[in-house]
């Protein structure tokens, strides 16, 4: 199992949070889209997972509610998955949103990811509910974990 270093990062990093989501996931994105989507956002985090100060993860929330933290994107280059470095990333997420009062964090995810919705299962989170997203054609599975656990 890696031993990844977290760090909290800023919005000086959003170039670097596009680079490594344009390893995991498609269409590509511009660091702009980062730059939106926390625009008015109240509490963002942004997490980078590094080895041998190699950026291999990222984690990206922000509070949905004031009692609850979304966990919007996680991800980990493809050479450095299987490796506990989601986990690590969640642990320090789920830390951090704990240290500033929230009592749960949420998250969605796709029904095609398996090894995420294995993960979150595995990690304490419950099945809150299913929505049906019509821009990728499949349904998001709403988890939720209560933080005092």
């Amino acid at each position: 199992m890696a031993n990844a270093r977290i760090d909290i990062v800023g919005p000086a990093e959003y170039a670097l949070i596009a680079s490594l989501y344009n390893q995991v996931f498609r269409p590509a994105k511009e660091p702009g889209f980062f730059e939106r989507r926390f625009r008015a956002r109240y509490q963002p985090l942004i997490l980078v997972a590094h080895l041998d100060d190699r950026p291999v993860g990222f984690f990206l929330g922000f509070e949905l509610k004031p009692s609850v933290f979304f966990a919007w994107l996680y991800g980990v280059v493809p050479d450095y998955r299987r490796t506990g470095i989601a986990a690590q990333l969640m642990e320090a997420a789920h830390d951090w949103a704990r240290e500033h009062g929230y009592s749960s964090i949420r998250m969605e995810c796709y029904n095609h990811h398996r090894p995420m919705l294995r993960m979150m299962v595995a990690r304490g989170y419950n099945i809150v509910g299913i929505r049906w997203d019509p821009d990728h054609s499949d349904n998001l599975i709403l988890f939720e974990r209560d933080l005092s656990e």
